[in-house]
């Protein structure tokens, strides 16, 4: 059984939600950033970023309570304000490649989180989550949905389809090119079946946003120590998520690069590789896998096609099964030496929707060694692996769609 229930959002008015969305912070370069906050007075990262007004760095409790001022600042401004009913909010996005994906931004239950239906597939860092909740905390909302996912379901999907026929509250294209449009559902009948139908799942699955969620769910669990007599329904055991089906999930690869060869020649690492993996030189000319178990290498000017020889490695667990892991345990740990995936210098991550030349260029550009390519993991090794209790090695998967940051906000 699945709980998700409606909530009053918080958001920006029709004629500014174009210049309030972001990205993840994390997703600009600082001077990306600077030139949004400088010619965009609207925009959320004025809201993450409050020090900018004094030109300042600030950190810790002392920029989250300022993030605090800035959120408030907003809503007294008129950016923001809140809906009057609770309510589901039927998402959209149709991105530069024609991808389209349809869901529901809904609060999800910490409680479902804490007894395994909601299921995770990656580890999350004890620091990250801690920090995140104490930000939360002090600031009292949430503004980026965790990306959940569940089995396609016609119910659902109708109830979607028919609020689409309507004009949209929101339509606006990125700069990216990318055109999201949100409708406000709040019709009590639609929102009881939704909710009637989740409920008929045993589990849902947490396709990006593990460390929000994480954060979230020790959100809950301090407050709730606290204020022993707060009732189910208290804000702070849900968290906001935006849940699509499966079959709109799009999953790719985070291609892996490497700054040394751990001492080895070129020569001695190809005899290296040749234990567990057949090797083909492909030349100069551009080079992807094609099918798991099965890598691309570009070294020194030239790209190889890596096979595994499968009779000498066990596949046991459905994580041995996964490349990104296969590749990590074959060839990243003991031939280059590469132990924390998370900590170690050496090793930097390339998203497999850029394309093979961004591999290829920071190859030549001198700045690593090697790079590896691989095959997306899908949507069902996914969750078979967080059936399994689980977890996959840090960017396994670069997973849209990707959500804009301040189009609605979760108040704790």
């Amino acid at each position: 059984m699945t709980k998700i229930v409606p909530f009053k959002a918080v958001r920006p008015t029709r004629d500014k939600v174009s210049l309030v969305a972001s990205r993840s912070y994390q997703s600009y370069t600082k001077e990306q950033v600077e030139a949004r906050l400088r010619d965009n007075p609207f925009s959320f990262l004025h809201i993450i970023n409050p020090g900018y007004r004094f030109a300042k760095d600030i950190s810790g409790q002392a920029r989250y309570s300022m993030v605090r001022n800035r959120y408030l600042e907003f809503k007294e401004e008129g950016i923001f304000v809140q809906d009057p009913k609770p309510s589901f909010y039927v998402y959209r996005i149709v991105n530069r490649d024609g991808d389209v994906f349809n869901g529901i931004v809904a609060a999800a239950s910490a409680v479902d989180y804490e007894n395994g239906h909601i299921k995770k597939h990656e580890d999350t860092l004890t620091y990250k989550e801690v920090v995140f909740k104490d930000y939360l905390k002090t600031v009292g909302f949430n503004a980026e949905p965790v990306l959940l996912t569940y089995p396609d379901n016609e119910t659902i999907a109708k109830i979607i389809s028919k609020a689409q026929k309507n004009r949209a509250e929101f339509e606006f294209t990125t700069t990216y090119r990318d055109t999201h449009y949100l409708w406000v559902l709040d019709d009590e009948k639609s929102i009881a079946t939704i909710q009637s139908e989740f409920e008929k799942l045993p589990c849902i699955y947490i396709a990006d946003g593990h460390h929000r969620s994480a954060s979230s769910y020790l959100l809950y669990k301090d407050l709730k120590e606290k204020d022993a007599i707060s009732g189910e329904h208290e804000a702070y055991n849900f968290f906001m998520s935006y849940l699509i089906p499966e079959s709109d999930l799009k999953i790719y690869e985070f291609n892996r690069l490497v700054k040394d060869l751990n001492g080895w020649t070129k020569e001695e690492f190809l005899i290296q590789l040749d234990e567990l993996y057949r090797i083909e030189n492909r030349g100069k000319k551009l080079y992807k896998p094609s099918k798991q178990h099965h890598f691309s290498m570009y070294l020194d000017g030239e790209f190889y096609s890596l096979y595994l020889r499968k009779s000498l490695y066990s596949f046991q667990t459905s994580l041995d099964s996964l490349d990104a892991y296969l590749l990590y345990k074959t060839i990243l740990n003991p031939i280059l030496g590469i132990q924390d995936l998370r900590a170690d210098d050496r090793i930097e991550y390339s998203n497999g929707k850029n394309d093979v030349v961004d591999v290829k260029s920071m190859v030549d550009s001198g700045k690593f060694k090697v790079g590896f390519g691989m095959v997306p993991a899908t949507v069902s090794q996914m969750k078979q692996i967080a059936d399994d209790g689980l977890k996959m090695p840090p960017k396994s998967t670069y997973v849209l769609p990707k959500l804009r940051s301040g189009v609605t906000i979760y108040e704790f």
